[in-house]
């Protein structure tokens, strides 16, 4: 894991490496086919097939989907939101170091959900969807200021796969976060 603020290592290389046909990544359509998605967590596959659209309509969620060639096939996707951190949630390092005042919540963005097909998995996908909803956030926090962008990994696995680009351990809770200097250090 990598320190507070830090870049890690290999990020803005992987965001410049053409190792691999970058998909069109594009906000979640009614012309696209949602229902031949299968990433192997029930769980995401509903959301993308029944709840995206509705949270979408509601502005609680949006929902950006990686396509294939034809410009049909969903090969994974990933949503956003805004959250919030209290004081508590953050390391002591990071509320030293950002001078965080005891009474104030801190804005966020949830990267809530992210996913890829099973026949598209192990092609460094994931990674790509990851960076470009970084990339998206980033751009946001030179508008609109928020801390961090939060993680809720749905297994080792996951959790392993967001330490990986530097994601640390929010204190008393299973989510994941990394703060906004970070994203500054990989995208500027």
């Amino acid at each position: 894991m990598t320190g507070y603020g830090k870049r890690p290592r290999g990020i803005k290389e992987l965001w410049r490496n053409n190792r691999f046909m970058k998909p069109s990544i594009l906000p979640l359509s009614a012309a696209y086919d949602r229902n031949s998605f299968t990433c192997g967590v029930p769980q995401l596959d509903n959301y993308l097939k029944t709840i995206a659209s509705q949270d979408i309509k509601r502005k609680t969620a949006v929902t950006f989907v990686a396509l294939d060639g034809n410009g049909k096939t969903i090969q994974g996707y990933y949503t956003t939101n805004v959250t919030g951190l209290s004081r508590e949630q953050i390391p002591d390092a990071l509320v030293k170091k950002y001078k965080v005042p005891p009474t104030i919540a801190l804005g966020a963005h949830l990267l809530g959900r992210l996913a890829v097909d099973v026949k598209f998995q192990g092609q460094g996908l994931g990674e790509l969807l990851l960076m470009d909803a970084l990339k998206r956030l980033h751009l946001i926090s030179q508008h609109s200021a928020f801390f961090a962008v939060v993680v809720d990994p749905i297994s080792p696995a996951a959790r392993a796969f967001y330490e990986k680009f530097g994601f640390m351990d929010q204190p008393d809770s299973k989510r994941m976060f990394i703060p906004t200097a970070t994203l500054d250090s990989l995208f500027n």
